[in-house]
């Protein structure tokens, strides 16, 4: 099976019927077979259009069978080459059995149905005289009337890619949503800002930001051949994220497992799509590079913090997330500081004009709090300075000594883990010693092999 292909070729283990039109009239309908017993990693796909009059990679329109946590999902997606740039899906799946149908409905509704003709998603067009469903050279996948006037279009609901022409407007923002987790991450269109932000249940933290010089208000983006443009209400362009590459950009992406932002371009030469830009070029600098309660070393290493367990004085396993959440049924609480590291997310609570101990006091004070940052510059960490109160243990990473902050996490009273007593930061710099002390190492190792068969040579 070939996905590269540009073809009528339906691509699935188990298919029915399609068409590679790039426009689909009322009345069609086509249908794909799920499974009777759950596969997993199952993915059934039948391409119904593509829109082929343009250079490789064309936009493809499929719908698709996915395996699911034990469950088949139904979906209508959109593929630029073998990327996947829009799902019908992609914030609540559709679970099916038997079949998934895809359905033009002679009134102009465009629907997803299992069996029995129960509907599991719709676009909501019905009776707005839509006449044809219909992929643009945009890769918008649109309904449109008789005019050609536009009735629903995909690129009014993003997901987590951008493409090249579409726009978003301020208070829109793409989503993506890494395997295995509760958090999840957004880039966000605001007056000020174009930021990416970490989400957990009510929680918002933002870890990269793009401001435009002299506090100029954004109304609107639109990704164009050069990168990403900021433009005002005039639409009127008043700042830019410029790709470094001369290849036109195809699209923005927001990474689901890093959080991190890119700009692609198609390489002819690898046949691939490649990052011309990143907003985040650094390991340790993505929110959740480490589990929760994980520290970003200076080798992008994730470690832990190593507390002792009420049963038989066992050393937890960076697994500290359940003994870490019982403050607010009355665990008794103390504040570990943790010398020589940060967290990267922003936008926590703030108080300002506060001493550490201050500081440390008000999340020992409130039971949801687990960790508080006190900056103090360079005036020593007994000055006043700023206080972050945080919610969430997570994005932090390993900074020099003298950074003018400190970092604490609130801990249960009496499980710090003391191992000769060496402090919390030691045992980092042990770990960070040892991995350095290996490389350096092998290079000396290397370079003693070298002159020592150049010598053999030699004689």
């Amino acid at each position: 099976m070939n996905l590269h292909l540009i073809s009528c070729v339906l691509v699935s283990i188990l298919v029915t019927h399609g068409t590679c039109d790039s426009l689909i009239p009322l009345a069609h309908r086509a249908s794909l077979a799920v499974p009777l017993q759950y596969i997993d990693g199952f993915i059934g796909r039948a391409f119904v259009m593509a829109y082929t009059n343009q250079v490789e990679p064309s936009f493809r329109v499929a719908l698709t069978v996915e395996a699911n946590q034990e469950r088949y999902s139904c979906s209508l997606q959109v593929f630029l080459g073998d990327v996947k740039v829009w799902s019908s899906g992609h914030y609540s799946n559709f679970y099916t059995f038997d079949v998934c149908v895809l359905e033009l409905t002679q009134d102009g509704d465009l629907q997803l149905k299992g069996p029995k003709d129960r509907v599991g998603w719709r676009t909501g067009t019905s009776r707005q005289g839509v006449q044809r469903l219909q992929i643009l050279r945009t890769g918008n996948l649109v309904l449109v009337d008789v005019l050609n006037r536009i009735k629903w279009q995909s690129f009014n609901f993003p997901t987590d890619v951008m493409l090249w022409g579409q726009r978003l407007d301020v208070s829109t923002w793409l989503t993506s949503f890494p395997r295995n987790s509760t958090s999840f991450y957004t880039f966000e269109i605001r007056h000020d800002r174009v930021a990416l932000y970490l989400n957990s249940g009510k929680l918002k933290y933002s870890y990269w930001e793009f401001k435009p010089s002299k506090n100029r208000n954004i109304t609107f983006v639109e990704l164009g051949s050069k990168g990403l443009e900021l433009l005002n209400d005039k639409h009127k362009k008043i700042a830019q994220i410029a790709s470094w590459k001369v290849q036109p950009m195809r699209f923005l992406a927001l990474g689901n497992r890093t959080g991190n932002l890119g700009l692609y371009f198609y390489s002819p030469t690898t046949q691939k799509f490649e990052a011309s830009f990143q907003a985040l070029n650094s390991t340790c600098d993505l929110p959740l590079a480490c589990k929760p309660y994980g520290i970003c070393t200076f080798s992008n290493a994730c470690s832990c913090i190593r507390l002792l367990t009420k049963e038989n004085d066992l050393v937890s396993d960076c697994n500290n997330e359940g003994i870490l959440s019982h403050f607010c049924s009355g665990t008794q609480a103390e504040m570990l500081e943790l010398i020589g590291v940060i967290s990267i997310l922003k936008d926590a609570p703030k108080r300002v004009n506060v001493t550490k101990t201050t500081c440390a006091n008000l999340c020992l004070n409130d039971c949801k709090c687990v960790a508080a940052l006190h900056s103090y510059g360079d005036y020593g960490d007994s000055s006043f300075g700023e206080c972050s109160l945080y919610w969430l243990v997570a994005g932090i990473k390993q900074v020099e000594r003298g950074s003018g902050s400190s970092y604490m996490v609130k801990v249960p009273k009496g499980s710090r883990y003391h191992q000769s007593k060496p402090s919390v930061k030691k045992w980092i710099l042990i770990l960070v010693g040892v991995v350095d002390g290996l490389i350096i190492i092998l290079a000396l190792g290397g370079l003693a092999y070298y002159f020592i068969h150049k010598r053999r040579n030699n004689s």
